[in-house]
């Protein structure tokens, strides 16, 4: 009872403030990164439909104040990719997945010795967003369960 408190605790908190969080400037590409909620979410959602498990939510949630910490101070892209996905859009006034050209951009921090991923999502023809923030992993060996970790140490 206590751990689902404290997810919906966090999950509020950090829903308030991405809530107030609208565009954060990025000295890479020089203009604002929309914070919008197609990022909010993908952090509560692996797909359309399709929640996380409460653990992925949990910690995503929990550093997401890190987000535009990163994205203001990013100077240097660390990662690139491009694909064509299926992407939802709203065609004559109804839902449809239509095959799209999207380019992910990423950058790496450490910030307050926690170690994150962020992503920045573009749908070709349409403006950078935030997409996803992602911890450093681990697996435990013993329990076989993801830890985050600061590159030397298990954080709690």
């Amino acid at each position: 009872m206590k751990k689902i408190r404290n997810f919906n605790n966090i999950k509020r908190k950090a829903e308030v403030f991405y809530s107030n969080l609208d565009r954060v400037y990025c000295p890479y590409f020089k203009e604002s990164i929309n914070f919008n909620s197609k990022g909010l979410d993908h952090i509560k959602m692996k797909s359309w439909n399709k929640a996380r498990n409460r653990q992925d939510q949990y910690i995503r949630l929990k550093l997401i104040k890190l987000a535009p910490i990163v994205v203001n101070n990013s100077n240097t892209l660390q990662g690139y990719s491009q694909a064509k996905e299926f992407v939802r859009k709203k065609v004559n006034n109804r839902w449809d997945k239509i095959l799209t050209d999207v380019s992910y951009y990423e950058f790496i921090a450490i910030i307050d010795d926690i170690r994150v991923r962020i992503i920045i999502k573009q749908i070709i023809g349409g403006q950078r967003y935030f997409w996803s923030i992602i911890p450093f992993w681990k697996m435990d060996k013993k329990s076989n369960n993801r830890i985050l970790y600061n590159g030397k140490q298990a954080m709690d």
